[in-house]
């Protein structure tokens, strides 16, 4: 193996975009080999980043960190003379590569496992937004006036910090004019309204024009107070309900926690503008779970109540991503983080990669048999859409 394998472009590609998750190495060549399995991870040491490598022998892990080209150095000296197999995942794509003892090889790639980066040193994460000088996390009472964070809202931090990282990672491969409008339906507090305002004016150096709805007037008049005190020309907040606010042209849409059936207005009204993007987190699942009717050997799923509760949600939010995807956009459906809420979050993204006019019938027809095996006769976001399935 040499330095132009295009396993080795992958990853010195990846390092440079900041798209590299990880990289692992295994399957050793000889069973008399010390060394079992082989990590190596992006780290930021102050304003370096380097390649992180983990080496785990029989009895303990020797940790290392050194340049890409070091790593790069040291990579091709263990594929061919450690290991056959190394996997590495990246943002974009995994790729596996393995190598037989004939010395032929064969690689492979499939959807990428991972959305976000964790770039950790001595258990230290460094954090994509100050919190020194910030003065919306000041008023929002996420930290102190000297910029620290306050010991109940680490969680919150945590939150907001990973909640960008994974829009960023969405954002960097979607092709958006220099101002393009963003959408935040049922902004609440503002806490990650703001968050993203920050890092795509701030960090990014972007142009977007930031608009949070929300039906609590107190609120409203609050964020945009914030919103002036922080000096953030291009973000407000009004007043209004999801599904009938009046709104300029949406490139990307979010809707965390918006509950029920509001996360399917949110849903809907970013299809029928042909958003860019679209991420919702739904927060309960009402809507299918009263109309849900199990039926032969299914109905034991739903004896007990808080099994009958996740079916709904897995149910609820399966259909809308499939519609999701029906109308031209590549859906990915994981845990995000939890709230002081909920212990658990579904995140649905969804990039828009096909210009449709209708939907696609194929897989509206998943939609019809899942619904008739689990006896669902109706789903909010097919009604809003105007679906007959």
């Amino acid at each position: 193996m040499k330095q132009d394998h295009p396993f080795i472009h992958h990853f010195q590609n990846s390092f440079s975009r900041n798209y590299l998750v990880k990289l692992v190495l295994s399957k050793k060549r000889m069973k008399t080999t010390l060394i079992k399995i082989v990590t190596l991870k992006p780290v930021q040491l102050k304003d370096e980043m380097l390649v992180s490598m983990v080496i785990s022998n029989q009895n303990n892990d020797v940790t290392k960190n050194v340049t890409l080209e070091q790593s790069v150095f040291q990579l091709l000296n263990l594929l061919n003379k450690d290991f056959y197999q190394a996997d590495l995942f990246t943002l974009e794509k995994d790729w596996h590569l393995l190598f037989y003892r004939s010395g032929k090889f064969k690689m492979k790639s499939k959807p990428a496992t991972f959305h976000v980066v964790d770039m950790k040193h001595d258990h230290l994460k460094k954090r994509i937004l100050d919190s020194h000088g910030n003065i919306y996390l000041e008023q929002l009472e996420v930290t102190t006036k000297e910029g620290y964070v306050r010991k109940h809202k680490q969680d919150k931090y945590r939150q907001i910090n990973k909640y960008v990282e994974i829009i960023d990672s969405i954002l960097r491969a979607v092709q958006l004019p220099e101002s393009f409008n963003v959408i935040d339906m049922g902004a609440g507090k503002g806490y990650l309204t703001f968050a993203l305002y920050d890092y795509l004016y701030n960090k990014l150096k972007k142009k977007p024009k930031v608009l949070g709805i929300e039906l609590r007037s107190d609120l409203v008049e609050k964020c945009n107070a914030i919103a002036r005190k922080a000096k953030f020309d291009h973000i407000y907040f009004e007043q209004g309900e999801i599904k009938n606010v009046i709104l300029p042209k949406i490139d990307v849409l979010i809707a965390l926690h918006a509950c029920d059936i509001a996360t399917d207005d949110a849903i809907a009204r970013g299809i029928k503008d042909q958003a860019k993007v679209i991420l919702a987190a739904p927060c309960c699942h009402k809507q299918v779970r009263k109309s849900m009717k199990n039926q032969g050997s299914l109905a034991i799923l739903t004896k007990f109540g808080i099994m009958e509760a996740r079916q709904a949600e897995i149910l609820t939010d399966t259909i809308r991503a499939l519609i999701l995807e029906s109308y031209g956009y590549q859906t990915k459906v994981f845990e995000f983080i939890a709230t002081d809420h909920t212990p658990k979050n579904i995140l649905i993204t969804a990039v828009k990669t096909k210009e449709i006019s209708v939907p696609d019938l194929a897989i509206l027809e998943q939609v019809t048999t899942l619904k008739s095996t689990f006896g669902i006769t109706f789903h909010e976001l097919e009604h809003l859409l105007e679906i007959e399935t």
